[in-house]
């Protein structure tokens, strides 16, 4: 299961699918998930509003995953999952944020895919410190994948900066 951490643009890879940092309607945001709708068009938006929705408004709670087609972006799907806002620490988001990127596999693999590109999820506006986001989506990778060589999995970091951070909490794990 190699994981490899890079700096770019999440919607240009070829990938099996691609992760988008959502809102729990799926309708579109700021950040990654603005980026995902705009380039994959409005057709993304028309399979997000055809998910059920859990209650009025929501699509996908936090923590949880949602699969749609990745219409003309070069990933052939689109794995929609929802992080925790920053509260601190104290509220339950380090177990939210580990259930995105374990759903998030799961979904995956019930598919019979084998790639996937995962954005910094939470990192943005939703404030979640990015050395402590790290870690945690490292260890829930790591894990829920733990013996998988099929699945090649590619973190895709908005900056530089984000970048050496998601690289220094691999390479703490890794040695």
């Amino acid at each position: 299961m190699p994981i490899t951490i890079i700096h770019d643009d999440i919607t240009t890879l070829q990938v099996d699918a691609i992760v988008n940092a959502a809102n729990p309607g799926l309708l579109g945001g700021g950040g990654v998930d603005g980026a995902i709708h705009r380039r994959a068009g409005s057709a993304l938006v028309e399979a997000c509003r055809a998910l059920p929705e859990t209650r009025p408004g929501i699509r996908c709670p936090a923590g949880e995953a949602r699969i749609t087609p990745g219409f003309v972006l070069p990933a052939r799907y689109v794995i929609h999952t929802v992080g925790p806002v920053w509260h601190g620490g104290d509220r339950g988001e380090a177990a939210v944020l580990e259930n995105c990127y374990r759903q998030s596999l799961r979904l995956l693999r019930e598919r019979q895919l084998h790639s996937i590109a995962f954005p910094a999820i939470s990192c943005g506006v939703y404030g979640y410190p990015a050395t402590k986001a790290a870690a945690v989506a490292i260890s829930a990778i790591r894990h829920e994948l733990a013996g998988d060589e099929t699945v090649d999995v590619v973190m895709c970091c908005f900056s530089d900066s984000m970048r050496g951070i998601f690289q220094h909490a691999l390479d703490a794990v890794t040695g």
